[in-house]
């Protein structure tokens, strides 16, 4: 008689905890955002984002490799990093540093380069440096094409030639007119004062550019900064920071979708990631939780063509890559 009447509460707990993840799993999410540009509509396929603007096929973070991959490839999105030079203004690169990307230590080969800026005192750092002195540089010094020749390395028109460091406000100048419906992903790099700066410069440039407010994404790896954009600049779409990216994906893999509250507007991910264990994160389940919130679903760095199909297939929203002109190849199949 016990055992029965236990094997029945039993019974009634699973059905009360199914019945639950049923109801959580069917109840419409709340939206992150209300209106994002970042979701392709169903059956389309993914976006482009030029990461670093293309750095496989121009130099990366140049005007150069900007032009190309919005004129030549058309893509929809250009995607880079931004730190603050000394005087105020906001430059694309990658590193906070630009030796690996330009001549700022004279004719120095790659090698000497790499082994220099493992000591990061001998570094030369955005932050110490005004504007001024980085459009000296030939940013495509190091930059080699297919058969490894460094075409640009001899290059003194750099400003005709795109190959000067770039500014946000260039950038945005650059397309505003002829193309008012590309997109941005930017990440603000530096942290503490000088990154709360970076933020109030980049929303004075866009109080110029006032199409690009709404569409524009930018994250950050900081949490000051991150509470800074959420705070002082709600109108602003944010990818998601670490911390929120883990628990959106942990309530997901675990469909307790309403237990995640992210304001996000786009998740940045790779296609899978190292806990101690490989966990693949390219999974179509994702990627449809994340569209019922509104959330665009965008990997990086995708240079592999086999990779690029599987997300393609999956119907991603975007894919983020060093090889623009691979991608735009990849995606011609599907048309």
């Amino acid at each position: 008689m016990k055992k029965h009447r236990a094997l029945k509460i039993l019974g009634i707990v699973l059905a009360s905890v199914l019945l639950f993840m049923l109801a959580i799993n069917l109840i419409p999410p709340k939206k992150s955002v209300a209106e994002n540009p970042f979701i392709v509509e169903g059956g389309e396929l993914p976006m482009i984002a030029a990461h670093r603007g293309g750095g496989a096929n121009e130099p990366e973070n140049t005007m150069r490799a900007f032009r190309h991959a919005v004129q030549d490839v058309g893509v929809q999105i250009i995607e880079s990093d931004l730190y603050l030079t000394s005087d105020g203004y906001l430059v694309y690169n990658h590193d906070a540093y630009v030796d690996e990307t330009c001549n700022v230590n004279g004719d120095l080969t790659r090698e000497a380069v790499e082994t220099l800026c493992e000591e990061p005192s001998r570094r030369h750092y955005i932050s110490d440096m005004t504007l001024a002195e980085l459009q000296q540089y030939n940013f495509g010094y190091y930059f080699e094409n297919d058969e490894g020749e460094r075409i640009y390395r001899d290059e003194t028109e750099l400003e005709a030639m795109g190959l000067q460091i770039a500014t946000v406000d260039q950038l945005f100048a650059e397309f505003y007119e002829s193309h008012p419906d590309l997109l941005f992903i930017v990440e603000i790099k530096n942290a503490g004062e000088m990154g709360y700066r970076a933020c109030e410069i980049l929303n004075d440039v866009l109080n110029s550019y006032p199409l690009y407010r709404d569409r524009i994404v930018v994250g950050t790896f900081h949490d000051e900064i991150e509470r800074e954009l959420r705070e002082k600049y709600p109108d602003l779409m944010r990818g998601a920071p670490t911390g929120s990216a883990a628990k959106f994906i942990l309530t997901q893999f675990l469909g307790v979708n309403l237990f995640d509250s992210g304001d996000f507007a786009c998740l940045q991910i790779p296609m899978r990631y190292d806990i101690g264990f490989e966990l693949s994160l390219d999974k179509k389940t994702l990627i449809d939780r994340a569209h019922r919130r509104n959330i665009a679903v965008q990997y990086w760095t995708i240079n592999d063509a086999d990779e690029m199909r599987r997300l393609i297939e999956l119907g991603c929203d975007c894919i983020m890559t060093d090889d623009p002109e691979l991608l735009k190849q990849v995606l011609e199949e599907y048309k």
